[in-house]
């Protein structure tokens, strides 16, 4: 194996176990003590066989696999800048790209072993007893996120190489107005442009995914509301970048004459602006009717996800937590069609949440990584 690979598997993969391992025997002890011994293997068996034959079990399993995804991207991009890794940013670079992309790609897969293990053994039962498209985009699937991950590790660890100069829609915007809520959109495009791409990417990945998966049912409201739901979900990293950006750069607007019904509805903004590529989508796809109800849902859902971060703070650990006991509760309600119901229901709950502890959030950021 390459010497590159073999550092940021001892420092990043090695250490990402150190420090997960105790979450991780825990899921671990959870998997094969949730039922009597004599039954494990029937048990597992057929979980196997339902991500094998059932489209919906898929994508549950994917929202989790990809909560694990976003805990590994935030604990390696939290490393990468540590003062102890800083020789990568000289010597990693003297490789080049394809050569650090693909280090990067096992040093992810590193990461996913345990899921792989699990999933090329749910593959193997799925050919077994005949089942051969969904194994395969679990296959699929694991391939995109461990490349999509190794480029946003590349893309960090060449940041200081690419410098600091402004990006070209920064230049031009020199002279425009910049509203607060265009803020950190400048700043994503200016700062976090690789994340941004990245999301897009899974966005478009599980669009193309889901309907694919339900197209004998395209035109189910449902259908379209999972995707939906999916995609906020895979936007997480950008909400609690935001909030991160909000709290780092943005801490003096509690200082400023606004209204919190005035700043809830300015997040609203950053997040419409962030959801633009979906929103021409859904205008494309769907009547005018059910294009507006589901960038509703889309909304709501970012601002329920957002204002979670006001409870407990830039905890990313409670954060993913959270997030997927969410992703299994509103997937059951869009399942019973109350998408009506769902969105006043996020919006009330996300400004709740928002108004009572807007000025009571303290800016502290989680030392777990």
């Amino acid at each position: 194996m390459k010497p590159l690979t073999n550092v940021l598997l001892k420092i990043f993969a090695g250490g990402f176990f150190r420090v997960h391992a105790g979450i991780l025997l825990f899921i671990f002890l959870a998997m094969v003590g949730v039922v009597p011994p004599q039954y494990l293997i029937g048990y597992h068996k057929a979980l196997m066989l339902a991500i094998d034959s059932s489209s919906v079990v898929m994508v549950l399993v994917f929202a989790g696999w990809l909560i694990y995804a976003v805990k590994s991207w935030h604990y390696v991009s939290g490393q990468i800048f540590a003062d102890g890794q800083h020789f990568l940013f000289y010597s990693s670079n003297s490789l080049s790209r394809k050569k650090q992309l693909k280090s990067w790609f096992w040093v992810q897969a590193a990461i996913f072993s345990p899921i792989i293990a699990y999933a090329i053994i749910t593959i193997c039962v799925g050919f077994a007893n005949h089942y051969y498209v969904l194994p395969v985009c679990i296959l699929l699937y694991l391939i995109t996120l461990s490349y999509l991950s190794a480029v946003i590790y590349t893309g960090q660890i060449n940041r200081l190489v690419d410098g600091s100069s402004q990006s070209i829609l920064l230049k031009l915007s020199s002279k425009w107005p910049k509203p607060y809520f265009s803020l950190y959109i400048y700043h994503l495009f200016d700062k976090r442009k690789i994340p941004y791409l990245i999301t897009k990417a899974l966005s478009w990945l599980i669009i193309t995914g889901v309907f694919y998966v339900f197209a004998d049912v395209k035109t189910d409201v449902r259908v379209a509301g999972i995707a939906i739901l999916s995609v906020i979900t895979a936007h997480i990293v950008l909400i609690f970048e935001e909030r991160k950006f909000e709290e780092n750069d943005l801490s003096f607007s509690r200082n400023l004459p606004y209204s919190r019904k005035r700043l809830f509805l300015n997040f609203i903004g950053v997040y419409f602006f962030l959801l633009i590529p979906e929103g021409i989508w859904l205008l494309s796809r769907f009547n005018l009717l059910m294009a507006i109800e589901l960038l509703l849902l889309a909304l709501s859902t970012a601002m329920l996800f957002h204002c979670l971060l006001y409870w407990f703070g830039l905890n990313m650990d409670k954060y993913l937590q959270w997030i997927l006991g969410l992703f299994i509760i509103l997937f059951w309600i869009i399942m019973f069609k109350l998408l009506w119901v769902l969105i006043p229901l996020n919006l009330g709950i996300a400004y709740w949440l928002f108004y009572n502890n807007y000025y009571k959030f303290e800016g502290v950021v989680s030392d777990k990584l």
